[in-house]
């Protein structure tokens, strides 16, 4: 048991390790959208399903001695991929096209056959372990899922906090060397016959083996149930990226939960009551209507707890459903086949099929109406009753789903009749980096009249008034008094010429606004559906002072274009340089790395202003701000503004590193700048090489 148990707990942990540990390494490479993460986990749950089909097929096909020359062959080939690391040169991000292909690709190549021998070992020595021993293997199944858990929940709290990410690659790699030894000391055991142990007749053992051959019923039930608990992983994860940030703990987080419910329900059928979690259905499923319907109202800690309670529950019903209509030991390996295949159709349909069908992040809505409908299914398929009874389930679990399905609704459009009541909407977008809202706003209480008005995600990233004399009004978090405001009205050289303003992240484009005649204002815009958007229906660059000729917008992620400007030895020159990329309310951590702030001050002239944007509902970002200054020799001061209805101001933050004594002699800066104070949040600086969002959660 020890050779199996150690040589199966290794390669799972090994083999959720390397998850957030090879996405924190490409997350910068790809705009640190969410959909990265949502990628690289397609690309695990397909590798997953092609480990599982080569489990199912050497272990019905070869003999005993085929499969192990097979197998230790590949194992020693796998070697070859060691150390992990992939090459940036090669395969940073140069094109403008949606990057899913890449990502897949680069992946396949650094990982792909370590990956795929790691997610074969599991089937293949349980399968192994019951020819040897006679006993069914299902526990080893939840010994793996153990080891996959512990890896999860070492890498944010032990691993990604203490150790950089060259380190972590270099002992994965010889963690990786190690599980090919044991592999080999297992595969000794494959020229043994296979051993039937006797068991006697009547006892549960031995009724556990008689099971018949599972029908196509079977088999579609499995694959649904496992795919419609991928889709609650995925999208759960999206929902709460999108809002907070595409980091480890949040990709860890929802997949931990998922892990600890294969755990628990594999473990022994105890640990699922049908009709309790029947029960806990309902309860989170409202649960989650109603963190949906308050929306930006919660707090983050409590849209964690709904939505991993939510996700939870789901999970221990799918999975729980999965373990009572589990086949025979003779017929494991279809089964873990099949919820492979569940996992890669769960991945399949929301990296690449929601972002071309839905509109907005409707996946999550639809996966936990799905659970309900397999929950009311596979309660009637279970039902051993009379004819009446199961008529009885049938009433009752349809009322259930309808019941649910109602209040589902409810939660998806909750939001949306509070923010829309006065509005109409005009478009909404999908792509790989998130979702836009372009809305009209006539609401008669604001004296300024309509407006037009983006959302990204829940947030309002601009509006602009329709109103002809109110068009060019620096609205939102660009107002006069805002820190970039007042950078680029009080820079000492807008007295005596012209400006070279850059922007990364367009938004509606307000910043325009800002424009002198001979000003350059140069944007960066990863996404192409907001140029578009900002083209469409709004005028702040085509109507600015500096004129669309000195307006430019670069498609593509602003770090790798400002990497390729330098490398053409084209430094921009910026006397002022904001950085507003935020999607939703996440951050993108890549571009707030000591590393990134060096790049921006290299297109920086000597006097430049370096304006960061940490409006943030979540996380306290001054703490890394003043600690990058200090590493950079910057001054750091931090200007709060408040809102002004009115003026169309809303409240924003934003702190400002530079070396320019004039401008913070400025009487006006001097007035705005809130002093540091003791109690504020502590220097952090972030590297590419090492970064955790711990540090800068709000305290």
């Amino acid at each position: 048991m020890a050779r199996y148990a150690i040589t199966i707990f290794l390669s799972a942990f090994l083999l959720f390790q390397v998850q957030p540990l090879i996405g924190k390494f490409i997350l910068p490479w790809f705009g640190g959208s969410p959909a990265v993460w949502t990628t690289c986990m397609l690309f695990f749950q397909v590798a997953l399903l092609a480990g599982y089909s080569y489990a199912h097929f050497i272990t019905s096909k070869l003999s005993q001695r085929a499969q192990m020359i097979c197998h230790l062959s590949l194992l020693i080939a796998s070697l070859a991929f060691l150390p992990i690391g992939p090459n940036p040169v090669f395969w940073k991000q140069h094109t403008e096209e949606m990057p899913i292909g890449q990502i897949l690709a680069l992946l396949a190549v650094t990982i792909g056959l370590p990956y795929f021998l790691l997610s074969t070992t599991g089937p293949l020595l349980q399968e192994s372990y019951r020819r040897e021993t006679g006993h069914p293997p299902y526990r080893l199944y939840s010994l793996s899922n153990v080891g996959s858990l512990l890896a999860l929940l070492s890498y944010p709290f032990a691993f990604e906090p203490a150790l950089k990410l060259q380190t972590q690659i270099w002992g994965w790699s010889i963690g990786y060397a190690l599980f090919v030894v044991m592999c080999g000391w297992c595969a000794l055991q494959f020229t043994k016959p296979a051993h039937a142990l006797v068991v006697e007749p009547g006892s549960p053992e031995a009724q556990e083996r008689q099971g018949g051959k599972p029908t196509w019923r079977d088999i579609l039930l499995w694959l649904s149930l496992a795919a419609c608990g991928s889709v609650m992983l995925l999208a759960t994860t999206n929902q709460l990226c999108q809002e907070i940030s595409a980091v480890p703990f949040l990709w860890v987080l929802p997949l931990a939960i998922y892990l600890i419910t294969f755990i628990f329900c594999f473990d022994h059928e105890r640990w699922y009551h049908h009709n309790l979690f029947l029960v806990l259905l309902t309860i989170s499923v409202l649960a989650a209507c109603y963190a949906m319907f308050q929306g930006t109202a919660l707090n983050m800690w409590t849209q964690l707890a709904i939505y991993s309670f939510t996700l939870w529950v789901c999970c221990m019903v799918c999975h729980g459903e999965l373990v009572r209509a589990k086949p025979a030991p003779q017929y494991a390996t279809l089964f873990y086949l099949m919820v492979s295949a569940g996992g890669a159709v769960g991945g399949i349909l929301v990296a690449i099929v929601a972002p071309m069908v839905l509109r907005d992040y409707w996946e999550y809505h639809l996966a936990l109406i799905a659970t309900i409908v397999l929950a009311f299914c596979a309660t009637f398929r279970g039902s051993t009753s009379s004819i009446g009874r199961a008529q009885a389930r049938w009433v009752a679990g349809g009322g259930f789903t309808v019941a649910l399905a109602l209040a589902l609704g409810w939660g998806i459009s909750g939001f949306k009749a509070r923010s829309t009541a006065l509005e109409t909407n005009l478009e909404t977008t999908r792509n790989f980096y998130g979702v836009l809202h372009v809305n009209l706003d006539e609401n008669p209480h604001d004296d300024n009249g309509p407006k037009r008005e983006l959302i990204n995600g829940r947030i309002q990233h601009g509006f602009q008034y329709l109103d002809p004399e109110k068009s060019q009004w620096p609205t939102t978090y660009y107002g006069h008094l805002s820190g970039i405001g007042l950078a680029i009205e009080y820079h000492p050289r807008r007295s005596t010429g012209p400006l070279r303003i850059g922007v990364v992240g367009l938004g509606c484009g307000t910043l325009a606004v800002y424009g002198q005649p001979g000003d350059t204002v140069r944007f960066y815009e990863i996404n192409p559906d907001v140029i578009r958007v900002s083209d469409e229906y709004f005028t702040y660059r085509s109507d600015s002072a500096a004129n669309e000729v000195n307006v430019e917008v670069v498609l593509g992620d602003a770090r790798i274009k400002m990497e390729q400007e330098l490398a053409a030895d084209n430094p921009q020159q910026f006397d002022v340089l904001a950085i507003d990329a935020f999607s939703s309310d996440s951050i993108p951590m890549h571009l707030l790395t000591l590393e990134c702030l060096r790049l921006f001050r290299d297109h920086l002239k000597p006097d430049g202003l370096l304006c960061l944007h940490i409006s943030n509902r979540f996380l306290d970002l001054s703490g890394v701000a003043r600690g990058i200054a200090q590493e950079l020799g910057y001054e750091c001061v931090m200007i709060d503004s408040e809102g002004d209805s009115t003026e169309g101001r809303d409240y924003s933050s934003w702190v400002i590193l530079t070396t320019n004594q004039e401008f913070l002699e400025t009487p006006k800066v001097i007035k705005a700048i809130k002093p540091w104070k003791e109690g504020d949040a502590p220097l952090i600086i972030w590297t590419d090489d090492y970064g955790s969002l711990w540090q800068a959660i709000a305290r």
